[in-house]
């Protein structure tokens, strides 16, 4: 039975599991993004976010509380030197899990566990997304793609904008006139 159970021992001994999550947790400070099963990431994430909650206060005292987690020295200068200041707004929930199917062999859920503000793709497209529609999930009837098309154009263009492009439509349109002239001279 599992009653009163909150970890998961991931079928191994507590020195193999503690040394299976300090090389899981370096390897996603140095690398930002690991690949590994689903049970795994989810014990890392309960793992990693608190170690990288005392990184926001570099002082000589977290990092040796986080060297003794972590017990890589790279591991740990890279977390107080690129890893914290770019988290140091965010309250929580610095990892990401993202599942990629099952695994060939033994059929174990499989997932890629990733530091939430080093992936620009994702990021970038999550803004996007938020600020064009503004609501998540919303539907849209039959004509909407007019409307998607003429909120995709851009936006209302400035006088100088417009007499540049009037000047360079005018200035272009008898040297056209003169070429099509010359074409249908040569064609006859």
């Amino acid at each position: 039975m599992r009653h009163n159970k909150t970890i998961n021992h991931l079928g191994r001994q507590a020195s193999h599991r503690k040394a299976l999550m300090a090389n899981m947790a370096a390897s996603l400070i140095l690398h930002k993004r690991i690949n590994t099963t689903l049970a795994k990431a989810k014990a890392l994430r309960t793992f990693v976010e608190p170690i990288i909650t005392k990184s926001k206060d570099d002082s000589t005292h977290s990092r040796r509380m986080v060297f003794a987690y972590l017990k890589n020295k790279e591991a740990v200068s890279e977390l107080f030197r690129e890893v914290a200041p770019k988290i140091a707004e965010r309250p929580g929930g610095y990892c990401r899990i993202l599942k990629t199917g099952f695994r060939q062999g033994d059929g174990a859920e499989t997932c890629f566990i990733e530091l939430v503000d080093f992936n620009s793709e994702y990021s970038q497209n999550t803004g996007a997304a938020k600020g064009a529609g503004g609501k998540k999930g919303r539907t849209r009837r039959a004509g909407g793609a007019k409307k998607t098309a003429a909120a995709a154009a851009p936006a209302v263009e400035t006088a100088e904008e417009v007499a540049e492009a009037a000047a360079a439509e005018a200035a272009e349109a008898p040297v056209a006139e003169a070429t099509a002239a010359t074409a249908t001279e040569a064609a006859e």
